[in-house]
């Protein structure tokens, strides 16, 4: 549906983009971003970031710059910088009062954002909850305890995994609704982000000869099929698969296809993990956990044909820079936050019939029934699935 008119009626011609600081989030923001630029395709954009998300954005089309900010940076030498650069519309994309503050000190006319309490002062324009929104609540312990007692047994073998339908829960229609005060489009579309084919060809030239080197004498006739593996989470250990099951199905995989080498992907303190993998694997797995960039972490799920992931930030880079993904869902909710647009037949999502979850909890107070029912068959019978498919 076509957004609202922008408050002036007029076209912004300097705005500035205040952006979360969350991955996932981060690439959720990208079709709200892309329906701005729709709307105003003449304005000037620039995304204000934290540093550590900044090559997230490079090439992106929706934005003509890229600012950035430290975390040890204080509100009032932002707000400094900020003002220099004369803005006359600021879209506010993250919840906080301080990036509220920010452009408020930073004197920009005109600033949008969500109303939230202890903020709105700040804003010109503070924008209701959809009507629709459906929040994160986290279950409390005791109803956790109680629904495991007292509800459905948890999925078992053979159970058919549990595929969720295009809900207007998900959380890219929080950023189409916020863009959509400006004038925007709310239609939604599928998060995007972009790597050139340069960087593409630069990165198979460095890592798939690391790739080959798993493949054996196969390798001279037969390129290896390279599949993404990210048993990480940043939110916490309720969100991860059991890390012995990515190896099994690294193992499965190979038995399967004699070419296939998988890629651990994690951060620097995933390294232990991805050795386990590796080392689990039986010879089949690069463990690459802390040994990439953010920019090298998306071009090379950029080169893999499949990544079985966890929810988290490289699942929704992977959607985002078309890869299928298959995703395992334990404490959090494919409805709010799964893969891509929600329903795109590219993508799977895993999750087992926990009636305790979502309970959005970072640690699981009980058994982690939600993803231990998740069966390695159940992943790797997904995973050929999407390879028959592409």
């Amino acid at each position: 549906m076509p957004g609202l008119p922008t408050p002036s009626g007029s076209e912004p011609r300097r705005l500035l983009i205040r952006a979360v600081n969350w991955l996932g989030d981060a690439v959720m923001t990208t079709p709200a971003l892309q329906r701005l630029r729709e709307r105003f395709p003449r304005s000037h954009f620039t995304l204000l970031t934290d540093q550590k998300l900044a090559s997230l954005w490079l090439h992106h089309p929706a934005l003509d710059r890229v600012l950035t900010f430290s975390r040890e940076e204080g509100v009032f030498s932002l707000a400094s910088r900020l003002r220099a650069e004369t803005f006359d519309g600021a879209l506010i994309l993250p919840n906080s009062p301080r990036s509220a503050i920010e452009t408020w000190l930073a004197r920009i006319p005109r600033r949008t954002g969500y109303a939230r309490p202890w903020r709105n002062a700040f804003l010109t324009q503070a924008i209701p909850a959809r009507p629709d929104n459906s929040p994160m609540r986290k279950r409390p312990v005791r109803e956790i305890r109680r629904l495991a007692g007292h509800g459905r047994r948890p999925a078992m073998e053979g159970d058919s995994p549990v595929r969720t339908a295009p809900l207007l829960g998900h959380q890219i229609h929080e950023y189409l609704h916020l863009a959509s005060a400006l004038g925007a489009d709310s239609s939604p579309l599928p998060p995007f982000l972009t790597v050139t084919p340069e960087e593409v060809e630069g990165a198979g030239k460095t890592w798939l000869p690391r790739c080959m080197q798993l493949c054996g004498p196969l390798a001279s006739t037969c390129p290896p099929l390279v599949l993404g593996l990210n048993p990480s989470a940043a939110y916490g250990p309720a969100k991860r698969w059991p890390v012995e099951n990515f190896a099994a199905v690294a193992r499965e995989l190979r038995r399967w296809k004699e070419n296939c080498v998988c890629v651990v992907f994690g951060a620097a303190n995933d390294r232990e993990i991805g050795e386990t993998i590796a080392r689990q694997s039986g010879g089949c797995a690069l463990n690459l956990a802390g040994q990439t960039s953010l920019r090298e972490l998306m071009i090379l799920l950029k080169l893999c044909r499949v990544v079985l992931t966890n929810d988290s930030g490289p699942m929704h880079v992977a959607a985002a820079l078309g890869t299928p993904v298959v995703a395992l869902f334990g404490s959090t909710s494919p409805e709010l936050t799964g893969p891509g647009l929600p329903g795109d037949p590219r993508h799977q999502v895993l999750r087992a019939a926990a009636p305790c979850s979502p309970c959005f909890r970072r640690s699981c107070p009980i058994d982690l029934r939600c993803l231990t029912a998740i069966s390695v068959s159940q992943a790797v019978s997904a995973l050929r699935q999407v390879l028959k498919l592409g």
